[in-house]
């Protein structure tokens, strides 16, 4: 089992000067603990005006300076905006990473999903799903020596070579955002890896790889001509510390991210408020006043725990296949010693157990050559993205914000 280390870069309000500069220095930071350490992803979203949820509009910066602090751990666009860039801009972009990273740069890709980012850039909830295909079909030719035109629906591009070209060959491995359940199977289909959230039991776990590896093994339908990259990869929220308490009241930042998600995915089309007319963190507040018991129930899901609960947690993931698990550390107010300490410690103490997995690679192997066929498994009755322990909220009406 593999592991990576996920950012939104979250900046609850109140915002002070220099808060920004501090939040984008100890995440590189935190990057180079990762790297030390052992970690081998760090998967960095692209975000667009979503106010203390996601400060990341330009993770390919992020990640080009992570490069030249950090050696092995790859480099990861979880993920890249499709609809919201021009296909060559992210050809070129994706290429530059993969060359200043001396070859580690993973490209993940997806759609966005809100209006509120999509509108500024004169895209829509309705076709955003053909725009993400087009562009997919525009990019993969420009990876390849010599030119390449794309004439489209949505992109106009006449022969032009797109310099420079990746280090790996013939692309970095590939990544689908899967944030709706459904998106798993669309993600094994087109023979992309899928970047996922924890699953809410075992149960859902085992009929989602089984849907992944079925669709990848038996409907592949490729959009262009590109390398396939059979892999499941979840992000869990994560915290580590000696005791379950002291973890769990270190993970605040996990409720809070549960909360916006949830704030913000109930209303139409994902639509975010308009700027300044909600301060996030007080609505957080306001709602763990009244609902203690729901954030104490949020705090025991995920990967938040002392080493020993941590590591009966990822036995469970290892019987369900999953190939990378994601650690969400950095969300909410969450301290940068607080994040440095629960890497350190979990590196220590629970990731060597999980470094070697013989059966799981047989079994891959075994589902990839057609030596192990999978059941069908009906994911209807696993649609369920959150759980019984999620967050769960009804968003309250804009009020002022209170910027700082």
């Amino acid at each position: 089992m593999k592991f990576g280390i996920f950012y939104e870069l979250q900046l609850p309000r109140p915002w002070q000067a220099g808060g920004e500069l501090k939040l984008y220095q100890d995440a590189l930071t935190q990057l180079e603990t990762a790297d030390r350490l052992g970690y081998d992803h760090a998967w960095v979203v692209e975000h667009h005006f979503l106010e203390e949820y996601s400060h990341s509009p330009v993770p390919e910066s992020f990640l080009a300076a992570a490069s030249q602090r950090t050696r092995n751990i790859r480099l990861g666009h979880g993920i890249v905006q499709l609809t919201t860039n021009h296909p060559a801009r992210v050809a070129e972009r994706v290429a530059v990473l993969d060359l200043l990273s001396n070859g580690r740069c993973e490209f993940g890709m997806g759609e966005s999903a809100s209006i509120t980012e999509l509108e500024p850039f004169g895209r829509d909830m309705e076709t955003k799903k053909e725009v993400f295909e087009e562009a997919v079909r525009a990019i993969f030719p420009m990876f390849k020596e010599g030119g390449s035109e794309h004439h489209g629906k949505y992109f106009d591009i006449p022969l032009r070579n797109v310099v420079p070209k990746p280090l790996q060959k013939p692309h970095p491995p590939l990544w689908m955002a899967c944030s709706q359940l459904p998106t798993i199977e669309r993600a094994g289909q087109h023979g992309f890896g899928a970047l996922g959230f924890q699953f809410v039991s075992a149960d859902a776990a085992h009929a989602w790889v089984h849907a992944y590896y079925n669709a990848i093994t038996k409907r592949l339908k490729k959009l262009a001509d590109y390398e396939i990259n059979p892999n499941m990869a979840l992000v869990s929220f994560f915290m580590c510390a000696k005791t379950d308490e002291e973890a769990r009241a270190r993970a605040d930042g996990a409720t809070f991210f549960q909360f916006a998600l949830r704030f913000y995915g109930a209303a139409q089309n994902r639509q975010r408020p308009a700027p300044g007319t909600v301060n996030m963190w007080d609505e957080y507040n306001k709602w763990k006043r009244d609902n203690p018991q729901a954030q104490e129930a949020a705090l025991r899901g995920g990967l938040i725990g002392s080493p020993e609960t941590i590591a009966r947690k990822l036995r469970r993931f290892r019987a369900s296949h999953i190939d990378q698990v994601i650690l969400l550390n950095q969300a909410g107010k969450n301290s940068h010693e607080h994040i440095c300490d629960s890497l350190e410690l979990f590196a220590r103490e629970v990731m060597p157990e999980f470094r070697s997995d013989p059966e799981h690679d047989a079994w891959k192997a075994g589902v990839m050559s057609g030596a192990i066929e999978l059941e069908e498994i009906d994911t209807e009755a696993f649609t369920d993205r959150y759980g019984k322990l999620a967050v769960s909220v009804a968003p309250t009406k804009p009020s002022a914000a209170a910027v700082g």
